[in-house]
């Protein structure tokens, strides 16, 4: 049996999740990743996936609907399997099942239209109104309206499982591969010239509602002289805003790395750094990077949103969402109290190979591809 992943786009991060499950399923069936590509490739971090991938053009409408007919007629898989509730992957499983009748799975790990709600009304109007976008405002709306007609969903979280129902599926890790004892936590401090730094760690995009702006204030708070900053995965048009100048010279950022070299930087926090904001954005994310780190036994410092308290349970450091005190508070914590911070990090990991190992994530999404199977025979 062979399974076509349908994913938004794949040269952006949204392909980690897909990457994820196909690989996952992969041990078992053969796979496939179609979808189209906004910036001409695949996403940087998974540029060496080792799965098959079916690359098409990113147009606005009209042109679009010579790239949705082109990616149904490179279907070849006997189930799809739509990553998010977005036009160019599950509006195109819709497609692709009216057409052929074959089964529709539907993995939800984000509020779509939550990106949408957080600007004022002329933003709203002027997003509705841009009907060239495949992935616009009203098709998103119609894709959530639609979510039932798949024949299984699975979810990351518990607000979209409440919305959505579905079968619950965290972003699990493999974590025989992110395990601390297999990365030398000196490689990258020496690479970045940061021996002797107290390194806390931001992983992914630096975007407001990722908190990003609640770690550079905090970073000016934290007691620590030796504190300095590292975020990975800096866009390379990112430029550094002059809010922070107080704090670039205790600032390294680090461009997109392969998933291959995480384990590396991760070795090398002393904290990381998840301070996800309580917005529209956040309330149906839950930030894969707090699997990460749990995985190589980092000191984690979050916040008090979606299921990060459930996930991190007692072993991780919790505050307030949008309070940078609370946040340099925990920080200095975390580097003051090197046992406790190093206990709890090695809490994270036991709680992540008990709970969000990869191998769980195997066995529920086995569970769910063989039902749809059974009920399409």
């Amino acid at each position: 049996m062979k399974i076509s992943f349908l994913c938004m786009d794949l040269s952006d991060n949204s392909l980690g999740r897909a990457a994820l499950l196909a690989r996952v399923l992969s041990r078992h069936y053969e796979v496939e990743l179609i979808g189209p590509a906004k910036t001409g490739g695949v996403w940087f971090p998974l540029r060496d996936l080792g799965l098959p991938v079916k690359l098409f053009p990113w147009r606005r409408y009209p042109g679009f609907a010579c790239t949705a007919r082109d990616m149904l007629k490179a279907i070849e898989g006997d189930i799809l399997f739509a990553c998010k509730l977005r036009p160019t992957s599950f509006g195109l499983g819709l497609l692709g099942k009216l057409r052929t009748g074959k089964p529709l799975v539907v993995d939800i790990d984000d509020w779509e239209l939550g990106f949408f709600c957080h600007t004022d009304f002329w933003g709203k109007l002027g997003r509705f109104l841009n009907l060239s976008n495949p992935n616009g405002l009203p098709y998103v709306w119609l894709m959530e309206k639609l979510a039932g007609l798949a024949d299984a969903v699975t979810v990351s979280n518990r607000f979209l499982q409440g919305r959505f129902s579905g079968e619950l599926l965290y972003h699990c890790r493999d974590t025989s591969a992110l395990d601390p004892a297999r990365h030398d936590p000196l490689k990258v401090r020496r690479r970045l010239g940061l021996e002797g730094k107290k390194i806390v760690m931001f992983l992914g995009t630096p975007r407001a509602h990722k908190g990003i702006d609640d770690v550079a204030d905090a970073l000016s708070r934290v007691r620590s002289a030796d504190a300095h900053l590292v975020l990975v995965g800096v866009d390379k048009n990112f430029s550094f805003p002059e809010k922070w100048s107080a704090i670039k010279d205790r600032t390294t950022l680090v461009p997109q790395v392969p998933f291959e070299e995480l384990g590396d930087y991760l070795a090398s926090a002393d904290v990381v750094a998840v301070p996800q904001r309580q917005t529209s954005d956040t309330a149906g994310q839950m930030p894969a990077k707090i699997f990460d780190a749990m995985a190589m036994a980092r000191p984690i410092v979050s916040t008090r949103v979606s299921d990060i308290p459930e996930v991190l349970s007692d072993c991780g450091y919790l505050v307030a969402p949008g309070n940078p005190q609370q946040l340099a508070d925990a920080i200095d914590r975390v580097l003051e109290r090197e046992e406790e911070a190093r206990r709890k990090g090695q809490m994270a990991r036991d709680r992540c190979v008990r709970l969000y190992d990869i191998k769980v994530l195997e066995e529920r999404l086995l569970s769910v591809v063989s039902k749809v199977a059974r009920k399409s025979n």
